[in-house]
Order: structure tokens, then C-alpha cells, then sequence
């Protein structure tokens, strides 16, 4: 069921497949919950399906128009574009009692607009991620602006794929876009969100390519016209259709293989980007030439980013809110950024609770009435509803530990002190068990702690701020013993803390490492360790040693010789209470989240064989090795 030459004889014969990545839509809580739902509704809904739309090229891309019965006047437009097929939008309620947000909005007097992206389900074309996600987008939006239903203003939602796509297209700086809110779309500015410090988001992309990322599509009858869509009443996957089951039976076995690269042809995935993700190094012109959004790109639209502490790439999501203000070409785009971080995973904000958790930790009460916000936000950019939307504060956060929504000007915050936590030990952090300590005190004597990191054993994922494995429990905080148990994780840890301490902002650890291998990777994570001895992850991240000078500039390093190099941790708010205490973990694998470096300094995706690089962080005078942390001086 791999080839790209289905036809419609295969669609009648096969069972109607939803499968999608789970978190690529939000579902709404319920009504019931006063703190976040939706209006009374204004309007009945009808949906005019499959209506093909033609982009520049003559590709046509297949598009459901949401229109409120009875609205006598023209209506302004929310436009969103998935690759996860846009059938499952027309669901009108759901088991939780509410329903797609198409048609929430069009419920409240908007036209929406859901189209599968190029080369998915009904669409036209052939898919390749990102591409050409900012030209289809731009012409979308054209379109929808220009019918005769429309007022010309049009805004942009969804999340992940959906947000990422916002972000690239908005670069082109469409003049009917008037507003857009792209939720956790860090991958519209970083390679998809799957390279990470020269490392592959192994996980997620065998997870997502596996589930979302297929290339074949099944195509109507020869001859069909551009009606075969909107008249077939069948609900349906097109293309690959993966053995109900077949993913979790296999995935330890697919996330184990070697090389890498050669996964989907061993175990019978479909034809995708899965290989090209792999095999192409981030300088590599396949890279260069997704449409992703970059620094110097001029935006000219009002935006409010969504991301959460546990998603791949928050700090990303801060640099594009940053981006959009300073790159702006008006000061209604430079004044009209606004963020939004919850303490939740992948595109999961909306569904927090009275006790969310978070994996396995409690992060309180994170609700907040987004679905009024978006509602408030599109009003006023589409209709000139004067409703203060735009008064809201510029940067709302959840803070961890003190599980509370705090309002914010800046980001970063201007008066977080960036406070530098030394590693030291007498040889032997080896483990939690080893005598590795977090101190604000610089070393003054000689010290350094090494291990042996051997790619065929690397340090296992204890979940983490990623997203669309397919694999349960995988993503999130949860206890990290049973990785800090290992002698090729280095802990270092503060004594308990006599009063509470306040990490608010950008992460980064500076190292000075040195290695038997040409090159390796190192890896960081910061642990909030509670009194009982429980350790939740809070954040992390890998730096691909050859990459230590940039991507553009790969090096490899000599054995013996030191070398300082920065691991960028992303971002978090995380308070930790007196009698926690703060902990850095490192290493050199974080498996199965990022591809194992193989040490050989050889392309790792097409190896089967690596060796065991001897590994040392150094941490003395002159080689003071640390963890940045910004702390929050408390509330006066």
C-alpha cells in the first residue's frame, strides 16, 4: 500500500483511517469550563466541501469553507492550512462536548477556511515539508481575501505544522494578512524543529514520518473533475496507510536501527523527507532551501505566539516574537507581538485542567481563557472590535513551582540576573551518587570529571520537551533516577536551597570539554530535585561538538585538547522552593529524543559501527565550566 498511484477503485476498498499526529489539533474543553470557553454561538454553520483552490503554478490545493447561514454582509477570514488532513476540522463536537475550531469561529461570523497543504490528502502537488508552504500560504490568503464573501481581511491560526507554515508565509508580507496566531511554531525559524545543535530529533521524526509524513497520496480517476473530492462521501486516509498497531509493536526495534538513515526501508515505512532529514547536514543546500523565516526577513502583521515550557523549541518561539517587533515594517506589527507560554506539551495549552500534569509532574492550575483571547484577538485585527485585546500584557508565563500566571514587558526579562552556576567536584560526579556540586563559587583548584560514552549504550530519554512520538509517556517532566544512576552521567547538584530561587529566561551551559573521538556530542539538562529525592526534568539540550563554531563551520577536534563550547538549553520559568535544590546533568546521548553521535566523525546515518569516545568536562581556573542561569530576584 506504498505507491503513489492509488487510484479510486483502492479508496472504495479500504477502511476509513484517521490517523494524524495527536496533538496537530487541540481540541477545546469543555463548555462548562468558565475558564475557558467559547461564546453562546451566533450563527449555524454549513460547510461548502473540497472546493479546489489554484495556487500561482496551477497547483490546486483542496479547501473547506466554513460560512455562517444567514450573515447577509461580508465576513472577514481565518485561514488554516494542515497537512493532517482537513476532514477531521469538520467534526462539529467532539466526545469532550465541544468542538473544531473552524467552526467556533465561523460560529461567531467568520468564513474559515481549511485546506490540506500541497501534495496531502486531496490536494494537488507533491509533498515536501515546509515547501512551498510560504508561497501556497501567501496565495491562500490572497484568494480568500478577493471572494466575494470577504472583506478582504484575512487573519491565520493553527499550531505546529499549521503554526510553522504562518510563520514562513508571513515573511512574504501578504497585504490582506491583518492578523495571525501561530502556536508552537519554532520549527517555522529551525529546520522543522528536528535538528537541534547539529543533532536529528530522532524520536519525532521517525514518530511524525511515520504518521504524517507520507508522500503518497491517492488520486482521483483519470479525468475527474475538480468536483470528484466534494462529491465522494467517504472519510478516508490517502496514501500510506500504516498496519493498525504496526508503529508500537516495532518502534524500540525502528529507534534502535542502524543506520539510521536506512529505518523506513527495513521496516516498511512510507515514502517521505524521513531520509533527506537525516542524511543532509544543516548547512546542506536541501536545507537551505525550505522557506524557513530567518533574521533578515521584514514582517509587517500583528502576531500572538502560543508554546509551552515542554515543547521542542520555546526559546525559538521567543526569538520569533522578538523577530516580528524588530523586523517590522509598521509600528502596528512592532507594537502588536504578544506571547504566550504554558507549562504543557506539544500544542496542548488549551487543554489544561485544575491539576495538570505534566508527564508525571503536578504543575497546578494552568488554565487561562484562551479561547476568549483568540476570539478577542481576531475581532479586533478583522472586525475593529474595540475590545483592549491589545492592552493584555505583551508576555504571559507560567511559573513553574509557583504554579502561577505572571505578566511580563520584555523578553528576556531585563531585570533577571544571569548568575553563573560552576560545576565542581574531587573527580567523580559519576552518577548521583558521585560528589559532583553546583556551586555560585568559581573553582580554584584543579578538577575534571570524565566517562566513557559508547554509542552502542547511550543514556536513555526520560521524556523532555518534544513532541508526536506515537510512543506514550514519552513526553513531558518525570523522574530522572533512573538515568542518574549511570557512570556516563556526570551530576552536579547545589545543597538543598535555604531560600526559594527563580529561573526565568534563555538556558546555556559553557563547557570545557575534551575528547579521545574527532567528534561527539555533549549533552545538558536542568533538574529540579525535590525534597524527596524525586528529579524532574525541567530543560535541556545537545551540542554536536564539530558544530561548535556553527554549522557553517564544521571541526573536528584532536584528541586531548581542550575545547570550550556552549550547549544551548532553550528557555524555562521555573521556581525552585527552598529545600529543592537545582541540578545539571551531563553526558553525551539523550536516546532516543537525538541520534546517537557515532565518534567516529564520520556522516552517523550511515553507520553501523561506532567507537567509545573518553570524554572530560574540565572544571578549574582558567577552565571554568557552568551553567547560565537567569535568575529572578524575588517580589519586593
Amino acid at each position: 500500500m506504498k505507491s503513489s498511484s492509488f487510484r479510486y477503485s483502492t479508496l472504495l476498498s479500504i477502511a476509513a483511517v484517521a490517523a494524524q499526529c495527536a496533538s496537530s489539533v487541540a481540541a477545546a474543553p469543555p463548555a462548562s469550563d468558565p475558564m475557558n470557553s467559547w461564546p453562546a454561538p451566533r450563527y449555524q454553520v454549513v460547510i461548502e466541501n473540497s472546493v479546489m483552490v489554484p495556487m500561482r503554478d496551477g497547483t490546486k490545493l483542496s479547501t473547506d469553507i466554513y460560512k455562517p447561514v444567514g450573515a447577509q454582509e461580508k465576513l472577514p477570514v481565518i485561514v488554516i492550512r494542515t497537512p493532517y488532513n482537513k476532514r477531521t476540522w469538520r467534526a462539529a463536537e467532539t466526545k469532550a462536548g465541544s468542538g473544531s475550531e473552524a467552526f467556533r469561529f465561523a460560529e461567531q461570523g467568520y468564513v474559515v477556511v481549511v485546506q490540506d497543504t500541497r501534495g496531502k490528502f486531496e490536494s494537488e502537488g507533491e509533498f515536501t515539508i515546509s515547501t512551498p508552504d510560504d508561497i501556497d500560504g501567501y496565495d491562500t490568503v490572497t484568494w480568500a481575501a478577493t471572494q466575494p464573501w470577504s472583506t478582504g481581511k484575512v487573519g491565520t491560526y493553527g499550531c505546529s505544522y499549521l503554526g510553522e507554515n504562518q510563520i514562513e508565509s508571513a515573511k512574504l508580507r501578504n497585504p490582506h494578512l491583518a492578523a495571525m496566531i501561530p502556536q508552537a511554531a519554532s520549527g517555522g525559524t529551525r529546520y522543522f524543529g528536528q535538528i537541534v545543535g547539529g543533532a536529528v530529533e530522532l524520536a519525532t521524526a521517525v514518530g511524525w514520518y511515520w504518521g504524517a509524513g507520507s508522500k503518497d497520496r491517492l488520486r482521483p480517476p483519470a479525468g475527474a473533475g475538480d468536483d470528484f473530492w466534494a462529491t465522494q462521501g467517504v472519510n478516508f486516509f490517502p496514501g500510506y496507510i500504516p498496519p493498525a498497531g504496526r508503529f508500537e509493536q516495532i518502534s524500540d526495534e525502528m529507534l534502535n536501527h542502524l543506520p539510521t538513515v536506512d529505518t523506513f526501508k527495513k521496516f516498511g515505512g512510507p515514502r517521505s523527507d524521513y531520509e533527506a532529514v537525516l542524511s543532509n547536514p544543516p548547512n546542506s543546500p536541501w536545507w537551505k532551501a525550505r522557506p524557513y523565516a530567518n533574521s533578515s526577513d521584514k514582517f509587517d502583521v500583528p502576531a500572538l505566539h502560543v508554546n509551552s515550557w515542554y515543547d521542542y523549541g520555546v526559546e525559538d518561539v521567543f526569538n520569533q516574537f522578538n523577530l516580528l517587533s524588530k523586523n517590522a515594517l509598521s509600528e502596528a506589527a512592532k507594537n502588536n507581538q504578544f506571547i504566550i507560554i504554558s507549562p504543557t506539551t506539544h500544542c496542548l495549552s488549551e487543554g489544561a485542567t485544575e491539576q495538570t500534569l505534566v508527564g508525571a509532574r503536578d504543575v497546578g492550575d494552568a488554565r487561562l481563557g484562551y479561547w476568549r483571547i483568540y476570539l478577542n484577538w481576531f475581532d479586533h485585527w478583522l472586525k475593529g472590535a474595540d475590545n483592549g485585546v491589545t492592552k493584555m500584557p505583551k508576555v504571559q508565563i507560567y511559573v513553574m513551582g509557583k504554579n502561577q500566571w505572571r505578566s511580563e514587558n520584555e523578553w528576556p526579562l531585563a531585570r533577571a540576573r544571569p548568575t553563573k552556576y560552576f560545576l565542581a567536584s574531587r573527580s567523580s560526579a559519576n552518577s548521583r551518587n558521585g560528589d559532583g556540586v553546583l556551586t555560585t563559587v568559581a573553582p580554584s583548584r584543579p578538577g575534571r570529571d570524565t566517562f566513557d560514552y559508547d554509542p552502542a549504550n547511550p543514556v536513555p530519554s526520560i521524556g523532555g520537551p518534544l513532541c508526536c512520538t506515537r510512543i506514550p509517556n514519552t513526553e513531558g517532566s518525570f523522574d530522572q533516577a533512573r538515568a542518574e544512576e549511570r557512570r556516563d552521567v556526570l551530576v552536579y547538584t547545589t545543597p538543598p536551597l535555604a531560600q526559594g530561587v527563580e529561573v526565568t529566561g534563555p538556558l546555556k551551559a559553557v563547557l570545557f570539554v575534551s575528547s579521545s573521538a574527532k567528534d561527539t556530542d555533549f549533552t545538558a539538562k536542568l533538574v529540579d530535585v525535590y525534597p524527596d529525592g524525586t528529579a524532574y526534568n525541567i530543560q535541556e539540550g545537545i551540542l554536536r561538538a564539530r558544530y561548535r563554531k556553527g554549522y557553517e563551520s564544521p571541526v573536528w577536534m584532536q584528541s586531548g585538547k581542550v575545547y570550550q563550547l556552549e550547549v544551548d538549553i532553550q528557555a524555562t520559568s521555573n521556581y525552585f522552593p527552598a529545600g529543592h535544590r537545582i541540578r545539571l546533568e551531563i553526558s553525551s546521548s539523550n536516546f532516543p529524543r537525538f541520534d546517537r553521535n557515532m565518534n567516529t566523525g564520520g556522516n552517523n546515518y550511515d553507520e553501523t559501527k561506532g567507537v567509545v569516545a573518553h570524554n572530560t568536562i574540565w572544571h578549574e581556573p582558567g577552565r571554568q565550566s557552568y551553567v547560565l542561569l537567569p535568575i529572578v530576584p524575588p517580589d519586593r
